[in-house]
């Protein structure tokens, strides 16, 4: 992972607010989230974090985690917002998704863009991996970082193991 700094920051944090446009799309109740892929400063895809379809019936979002099955690995009824670029990337820009970038952003309450914590999410990272995308951007408390996705997806893996 690196942190950015003067013009490659500057131009991250473009894309942030771009994605934290997207964002404001989201009809979670629980959080909202919004991404987008880059590629050679083109959106080829972008996401924001709601039940499937928007099926209003397939809400869960108020459920408690607690009460899930040991087995459900994802205990939100959203589909993420970095899965839902990539379906938009895979669909509109296939030939494009090899060597990518992805930012990713929630807000808060108001709208306002949050700083990300650790990364966490295996399944967000396992299918970024798998269609070829190079990096993740993260906005935390330090500044705007770019992890690499391989070691995006090993700290995932990690985040529940730590103490």
């Amino acid at each position: 992972m690196k942190y950015l700094f003067g013009d490659e920051e500057k131009k991250a944090l473009k894309y942030i607010a771009k994605a934290t446009k997207v964002a404001t799309n989201a009809t979670c109740k629980r959080s909202k989230c919004g991404s987008i892929i880059v590629q050679q400063d083109e959106i080829i895809g972008s996401g924001f974090n709601s039940p499937p379809q928007d099926i209003e019936k397939q809400r869960r979002c108020y459920y408690k985690k607690n009460l899930y099955h040991i087995k459900v690995t994802d205990k939100t009824c959203c589909v993420h917002a970095e899965q839902r670029a990539i379906m938009d990337a895979l669909r509109k820009n296939p030939d494009k998704l090899l060597g990518s970038r992805l930012y990713f952003i929630s807000l808060d309450d108001n709208g306002t863009s949050l700083r990300a914590g650790d990364p966490y999410c295996t399944i967000c990272s396992k299918m970024a991996l798998d269609v070829g995308i190079n990096e993740f951007v993260l906005w935390h408390e330090k500044g705007v970082c770019v992890y690499d996705t391989e070691e995006y997806n090993n700290f995932s893996y990690q985040f529940g193991l730590k103490k």
